[in-house]
């Protein structure tokens, strides 16, 4: 076992490592959930010529958390006719998988929880598993605008996690490794991946906008159509802990991804000189929030027929 520091034993250096492994990527998964919701609130608010936050706070920096503490005071309500244990439990299974999907990503050299040398097939058998948590939310909530939205999200992330993976194995043929570690490693310089392969790039980005359910592709909560869609139930922190840190988190995680396999992670082009360029995942978090203000939402129909066609489509014609 490895020793701990200050002489500490190492059978409780292994546990108190756990300890703050976890805590660190809850406070970072938590943090990054209110930094995006106000990101998005200001970047919208820009693009459609609005204010968006001003008040609560320095340029309504606060905002976001008043909305978090509001959350955390609200009274957890349940409907008496749920499947009151699977009703529990949807919102872990959810957000489990998210958290441990920052186990494998690649922060800075050495600053990774494990070096998988699956560490891109891990990833992508984590992000299966949420579609079951969503699924189980709405089949439990005993609500039938749950259970239709929980059968969209179902369809939605099953059918775009094909042309998703198609994306991540055409970069994993490439590099030769199924490590994050050593994809970073491979893209030395200005020659990164998405120089060779831009094409997956976008297909990964486009799919990862589905995968988030981020606009126009937020057809599983629909609330002009659905209520909440699969969240209709569910109150308080149950419903802050799938909608905004688990839908936020992947967000996060799949501009990780991102960056690690198409941009170089830690070693990007120019990171070097202009080191803000290392903050990749940021920027494409904010290209993630930006559609939300100027793309409308198709019918579930367009979505499910041809989906990357139907969804350019429509928004060309009806945007």
């Amino acid at each position: 076992m490895v020793p701990g520091p200050f002489g500490l034993d190492p059978a409780i250096w292994a546990v108190l490592r756990l300890v703050l492994a976890i805590a660190l990527a809850a406070g970072l998964v938590f943090n990054g959930a209110l930094a995006q919701i106000y990101l998005e609130r200001k970047i919208q608010a820009i693009i459609q010529d609005r204010v968006g936050p001003i008040h609560t706070g320095p340029w309504g920096l606060l905002q976001t958390f008043a909305d978090a503490i509001k959350l955390l005071g609200k009274e957890d309500i349940r409907a008496r006719l749920t499947d009151r244990w699977f009703f529990l439990a949807a919102p872990a299974i959810v957000f489990s998988p998210m958290l441990a999907s920052y186990v494998v990503i690649p922060f800075a050299p050495g600053v990774v929880g494990a070096d998988l040398n699956i560490g891109l097939l891990y990833l992508t058998t984590l992000g299966s598993m949420t579609v079951l948590g969503i699924v189980i939310a709405g089949w439990a909530s005993n609500n039938k605008y749950a259970l239709v939205g929980g059968l969209r999200s179902a369809g939605q992330l099953i059918s775009y996690e094909i042309p998703q993976i198609l994306a991540l194995v055409s970069v994993a043929l490439v590099v030769g490794s199924l490590s994050m570690i050593d994809i970073t490693r491979s893209q030395t310089g200005p020659f990164v991946n998405v120089l060779f392969l831009p094409f997956s790039f976008l297909i990964y980005f486009i799919a990862a906008l589905a995968e988030t359910n981020r606009t126009p592709f937020d057809l599983p909560e629909a609330e002009s159509e659905l209520v909440a869609g699969w969240l209709t139930e569910y109150s308080g922190m149950r419903w802050g802990t799938m909608l905004a840190l688990s839908e936020y988190g992947n967000v996060t995680v799949v501009c990780a991804i991102v960056t690690t396999l198409w941009f170089g992670g830690w070693q990007g082009p120019g990171v070097d000189a202009i080191p803000l360029l290392g903050c990749q995942s940021a920027e494409f978090q904010a290209a993630e929030q930006s559609p939300g203000a100027y793309l409308t939402r198709p019918s579930h129909r367009a979505l499910s027929d041809k989906p990357l066609v139907s969804a350019y489509r429509h928004s060309q014609t009806h945007g």
